[in-house]
């Protein structure tokens, strides 16, 4: 008689199975990646060693997307345009097949978006990294590099290399961006730090992508005690990462020198009420509309607890639309001269 199974024991091996499987179609996926990718980079060499070293004129990539085509009508991927982006990839990574750089762990079409938009090497594979780093679809990738994230990493102005070990402050410096983009909250001249605040939380997954990889929301309006009162933090992060938590500030006008003081003392009582023995020090974030380079400078000066300070304003995209809504001088005087 066969022995029976109890339904628990099936379940687990049911599950074991299904990991092995999913882990077997992950690295199916990546090896086809792989040799796609591979193959483009080889068709890309061939056609600029005809056309640089044997004087084959531009006409024959059409002619071959043509032949390519008709010979294999069942593949994608050979047409005009894509021939000339394996000659672009190609060129860009002469030892592709020998660094296998990011770029050979993500897709094509992540590729295709990279050679459109970033004009330096440096800045394709470091999107390509982030990209692989932080799952990014090539649609996420694409809005990250409009709202320019490579040039926003580690532009706030902070205190962080005289006030945090030199081992984590660099790493926390790459991790604040300025300006951050609010352009998900439809934010108006008038909006207030309570709507900023509300936008924010009620658009948390978009807020969690702007703000990076590791952060995890805690709390809005986040209440803790001192003495005999209470104080509300507009809004508190852990980071899992940096082990730390970090405390946001939001101020719907210019940057004061006083915000910065009201952030350290938000700080020490986290660190003091809050923090476990085995996180780092908390760290602070001022979002700001506006902000003084050099004020904002000085007002760190004295600040021990780390700080940082940032704008966030509206994408480029989305202010070319609000202009583009509102009526021009000319049309304004019409207006008021008819009345």
């Amino acid at each position: 008689m066969p022995k029976l199974y109890k339904e628990q024991e099936y379940n687990s091996f049911l599950s074991t199975i299904k990991k092995q499987i999913q882990r077997a179609r992950v690295k199916a996926v990546i090896a086809v990646n792989n040799q796609l990718l591979q193959l483009y980079w080889e068709v890309g060499c061939e056609i600029i060693h005809r056309q640089e070293n044997q004087k084959w004129g531009s006409k024959v990539i059409k002619r071959l997307s043509q032949d390519l085509r008709s010979s294999f009508p069942d593949l994608k991927g050979f047409s005009e345009r894509n021939l000339l982006y394996m000659k672009q990839f190609a060129r860009n990574y002469p030892d592709f097949v020998i660094a296998q750089p990011p770029v050979a762990q993500i897709s094509w079409s992540h590729n295709t978006i990279l050679l459109d938009k970033c004009k330096k090497k440096e800045e394709q594979l470091w999107y390509a990294q982030k990209a692989i780093e932080n799952g990014w679809s090539r649609n996420i990738m694409l809005m990250q590099i409009e709202t320019g994230l490579y040039n926003r990493k580690g532009a706030a102005i902070t205190n962080f290399k005289k006030s945090l070990p030199d081992a984590n402050s660099e790493l926390v410096v790459q991790t604040i961006k300025d300006p951050y983009i609010f352009d998900f909250l439809n934010l108006t001249e008038e909006a207030k730090e309570k709507d900023i605040e509300k936008g924010l939380v009620d658009n948390i997954a978009q807020f969690l992508l702007e703000l990076g990889k590791g952060f995890a929301f805690v709390g809005r309006q986040y209440h803790i005690s001192v003495g005999k009162k209470d104080f509300y933090i507009d809004l508190l992060f852990y980071h899992i990462d940096l082990e730390c938590y970090i405390v946001i500030e939001l101020k719907a006008r210019e940057f004061k020198p006083e915000y910065a003081g009201q952030l350290g003392f938000y700080l020490t009582a986290i660190d003091k009420k809050v923090k476990k023995d085995h996180h780092n020090p908390t760290i602070g974030l001022i979002i700001c509309k506006e902000r003084d380079k050099i004020v904002a400078e000085y007002a760190l000066g004295h600040i021990n607890n780390p700080v940082g300070i940032s704008e966030f304003r509206l994408s480029e995209e989305m202010e070319i639309k609000i202009k583009n809504t509102l009526p021009s001088i000319e049309e304004l005087e019409k207006s008021l001269k008819s009345l």
